[in-house]
C-alpha cells in the first residue's frame, strides 16, 4: 500500500533547508496512519497461530488500524471471525473518539472502553488469557510491517536524513533496521514532545539540556513514557548519526502554519512533529548530505 512521497521546495525555502525537502503521506495509509504497515502484519501473524482475540490499547491510531483490518479479515473469514477490544483514555481526542465510533459502529466484534487506565486494563485481559494485546512497544512483531515503508523511502533519490514523529521508537527501530538491509544509512531523527520524550532525553543524555516540561501536548499520540526499546532506538539514531529533538506546542503550531502556507496540505499535530523536528535542526545548523524526509504519521 503506498502512500504518497514528494518534493515540497517551498516549504524546504520557507524554513532554511538546502537540501531537496520530502514529505511522506502516511496520514492517507488506507488504515489512516503509519501504525497501519505494522497492526495488520501482527493480526495475521496471530490469527496464523489460531488466536481469535485481539486487545489494543491506544491514543487512536492503533486502535483505528486494527479496528479497520479485522473489519475486513471477518469479512474475508465469516466462518473464522475474530474479536478485538479497544481500551482509550479519558482524554483522547474527541474527534478521533468519533472516528472510531463511526468506524465500530454495527460491528458487534468490536467493543470500544474509555478508562482511565487503558494499558493496564489491556495488560490485564492478556494476563487473563482473555485476548492477545497488540503491543508493538514490547513485540518485535510489530518491526516487520515498516519494511515496506522504508523501502519506498529509499526510492528518494540522495536520501540522507529521515525525521520520524516518535512515541514507543518501533518505526524509528524498524526503518533503521530496514535500510541497513538495503545497505543504505541515513539518518534517523526522532522527534517528540514536551510532555513525553525518554527516547530523546537517552539520546542527548550527555548533553546539558533545558526543556520546559508540560503535562499536555498538542501532538497527543506521543504517550509512551517508559519506551521499553528507548535503548535500542537511542543506538539506531547514534549509529546513523542522527538526534532525538523535543518539541513544544508553539513549534507544532508553526509547522502547521507553515505546511499549510507553502503546500495547501493541513497535517495534524502528531504529523507536525517531523517538520518541527527539522526547523529545529535547520536553527541549530545541522548540516544534511542530500535528501531530507519529514514522515507524517497520522491524526
Amino acid at each position: 500500500m503506498l502512500t504518497p512521497q514528494f518534493k515540497t521546495p517551498r516549504l524546504a525555502k520557507i524554513i532554511g533547508l538546502k537540501n531537496e525537502l520530502y514529505l511522506k503521506r502516511e496520514d492517507l495509509h488506507p488504515y489512516g496512519s503509519h501504525k497501519g504497515r505494522s497492526i495488520p502484519l501482527m493480526i495475521e501473524k496471530y490469527a496464523k497461530e489460531k488466536l481469535r482475540d485481539f486487545v489494543v490499547s491506544s491514543s487512536g491510531n492503533a486502535a483505528l488500524a486494527s479496528a479497520l483490518y479485522i473489519s475486513e479479515y471477518n469479512k474475508r473469514h465469516p466462518q473464522k471471525s475474530l474479536t478485538l477490544k479497544i481500551f482509550v483514555g479519558k482524554n483522547i481526542e474527541k474527534e478521533k473518539m468519533k472516528n472510531l465510533k463511526r468506524t465500530i459502529r454495527g460491528k458487534k466484534f468490536i467493543i470500544l472502553s474509555q478508562t482511565a487506565n487503558p494499558k493496564q486494563s489491556a495488560f490485564q485481559m492478556e494476563k487473563n488469557n482473555l485476548a492477545k494485546n497488540l503491543r508493538q512497544s514490547t513485540d518485535d512483531s510489530a518491526l516487520i510491517g515498516y519494511k515496506k515503508l522504508a523501502a519506498e523511502l529509499s526510492k528518494i533519490k540522495n536520501l540522507s536524513a529521515v525525521f520520524i514523529p516518535t512515541s514507543s521508537g518501533a518505526t524509528a527501530q524498524a526503518i533503521y533496521l530496514s535500510f541497513k538491509k538495503i545497505g543504505i544509512n541515513p539518518q534517523i531523527h526522532i522527534v517528540q514532545t514536551t510532555a513525553c520524550h525518554p527516547i530523546a532525553d537517552e539520546i542527548n543524555k550527555d548533553e546539558e539540556q533545558t526543556i520546559e516540561n508540560t503535562k499536555k501536548s498538542l501532538a497527543s499520540a506521543i504517550v509512551d513514557k517508559i519506551a521499553h526499546r528507548k535503548k535500542e532506538v537511542s543506538e539506531a539514531v547514534k549509529k546513523s548519526n542522527g538526534d532525538g529533538w523535543i518539541i513544544n506546542d508553539q513549534e507544532i503550531k508553526t509547522a502547521i502554519k507553515i505546511t499549510e502556507k507553502t503546500t495547501g496540505i493541513k497535517i495534524s499535530p502528531n504529523s507536525a512533529l517531523s517538520m518541527a523536528g527539522l526547523s529545529q535542526a535547520v536553527k541549530q545548523g545541522r548540516q544534511f548530505s542530500g535528501s531530507v524526509v519529514c514522515l507524517l504519521t497520522g491524526k
